[in-house]
């Protein structure tokens, strides 16, 4: 016998997280077609204008992918196959040696959803089949159907968020924009960290690097203001409808306007801050930036809880944000309830998105979102998607869950791929594909009501309408 009852599954079949026939009536009906709104990534626009060609699958899978990074050092991979100067294949070798070990992980249902869905192979990933596998790739990114841009209509995609610095100059998303032959839109999302993050060493560098970018001297708090309003108005410009915020530490104090001047002044010239005083300098300039973006009718984007850059040595060798990162544990209610209530109080809280990387946040987040609201916008505070270490399986579901059990899980604005790479948008299908289930066992056990149209209307809010409706893009 092989251990296989003519029950079980083939792995990544057409019913690949489909427990129900419910389940698979409804991505059939619902998902399938749905295109998608990738709201917040990190793909590079340049790429895009471009319509880059890929050398091979290392180039297009693991240059940049810290998910892969970190488990490949779990794994005991020497770091000279990941950002060391070792060869493609060598570095794809090290991760195709990887990948069998990594059963239980999101990463290996991606890897093989990703294979599968845009080069049609079937094998795992594995040292036996990995040159096999290298070679037909390759040879397929070569065709004009694995260029950057073919990726995308591939992957059937009208509108991606990328991540943008304010002192960058657009230059591309301009170039995308003008150019009619090309129907994605590429926005971009106003990215403020550094002019958040005063206590880095870097501040008053990126300082001078925003007054150039907005023609704007800046010496003191007001010149700030005005310089973040300035670059605020060019993206608008350019059709930004959103920003973001890494929040390591969710914290709120009120203070006076004349006290953060002094902070601000301190960290202009590289005097050492107090955390009280980088706790009330953070806390008035996003509560400012808030304003703004109410006023520009912009979502904030606020991820919440990562503790970065945890091993120094490897900060020190190859540079923050290359994997060494991991879930924070703080309490965020309190401070949280208060910035979005100040703003509020001024008829200034924008459409928000609240993501937390703590599973133990759940129900802080997901009962948050009840707390402000505005005629005629549903969902105006929204419970964002299991994000980076939760966006797997039980951390999907649970969010969700959570989020139906004390708010509106029909008004969820859904899945976004936060990836460098263009072929992450297998993670949209695994997350519908979820969705689905979700709601497939639900109806099989009687715990909603067994209406296929109601069920398929809400599959295709929570895929892709709701967010095209919450993002107001221009």
């Amino acid at each position: 016998m092989n251990g296989r009852g003519e029950h079980m599954k083939k792995f990544l079949d057409n019913d690949f997280l489909l427990d129900t026939n419910t389940a698979k009536q409804l991505y059939e009906n619902a998902a399938t077609s749905l295109p998608i709104f990738d709201f917040h990534c990190h793909l590079n626009p340049q790429e895009v204008w471009e319509d880059k060609t890929y050398e091979n699958l290392t180039e297009l899978w693991l240059s940049g992918d810290h998910y892969k990074w970190r488990v490949m050092r779990i794994h005991g991979v020497d770091e000279h196959f990941i950002t060391g100067d070792a060869s493609d294949w060598e570095k794809f070798k090290a991760w195709a040696e990887t990948v069998p070990y990594l059963i239980g992980n999101p990463l290996y249902h991606w890897t093989h959803m990703e294979l599968k869905m845009y080069f049609g192979i079937d094998q795992l990933l594995s040292p036996q089949t990995a040159s096999e596998i290298y070679e037909q790739c390759s040879q397929l990114l070569k065709t004009s159907q694995f260029t950057a841009r073919a990726l995308i209509r591939r992957s059937n995609v009208t509108f991606i968020g990328t991540t943008d610095d304010p002192i960058s100059p657009l230059t591309y998303h301009q170039l995308l924009n003008n150019d009619e032959t090309f129907k994605t839109i590429i926005a971009p999302t106003f990215r403020p960290d550094g002019a958040l993050f005063i206590e880095r060493p870097a501040f008053s560098e990126w300082l001078k690097k925003l007054a150039d970018a907005s023609g704007i001297q800046i010496d003191n708090l007001d010149s700030l203001l005005a310089a973040l309003k300035e670059r605020i108005d060019f993206f608008h410009q350019n059709r930004c409808c959103a920003s973001d915020h890494d929040i390591p530490k969710m914290e709120y104090i009120d203070a006076k306007k004349e006290d953060i001047d002094s902070i601000f002044q301190k960290g202009m010239k590289g005097i050492e801050l107090t955390e009280e005083e980088t706790g009330c300098y953070r806390s008035f300039l996003l509560k400012e930036l808030g304003k703004m973006y109410a006023e520009k009718q912009w979502v904030m984007q606020l991820h919440i809880g990562a503790m970065r850059n945890n091993n120094t040595k490897m900060k020190k060798l190859i540079g923050p944000d290359t994997g060494f990162d991991s879930v924070g544990e703080a309490n965020h209610a309190q401070a949280l309830a208060a910035f979005l209530d100040a703003l509020d109080q001024e008829g200034a809280l924008p459409r928000t998105v609240l993501y937390n990387l703590n599973p133990k946040d759940n129900p802080v987040l997901a009962g948050m979102v009840g707390n402000y609201s505005e005629k005629g916008v549903s969902g105006k505070i929204q419970f964002g998607s299991g994000w980076w270490f939760n966006d797997h399986i039980d951390g999907m579901e649970r969010q969700m869950k959570d989020l139906a059990n004390v708010g509106m899980l029909s008004h969820f604005i859904g899945m976004l791929t936060d990836s460098r790479s263009f072929l992450s948008y297998a993670r949209h299908d695994y997350f519908r594909r979820i969705v689905c289930n979700l709601f497939g066992n639900w109806a099989e056990s009687g715990l909603v009501p067994y209406d296929m149209d109601l069920l398929e209307e809400t599959i295709r809010n929570i895929g892709f309408q709701n967010a095209e409706r919450y993002f107001l893009v221009r």
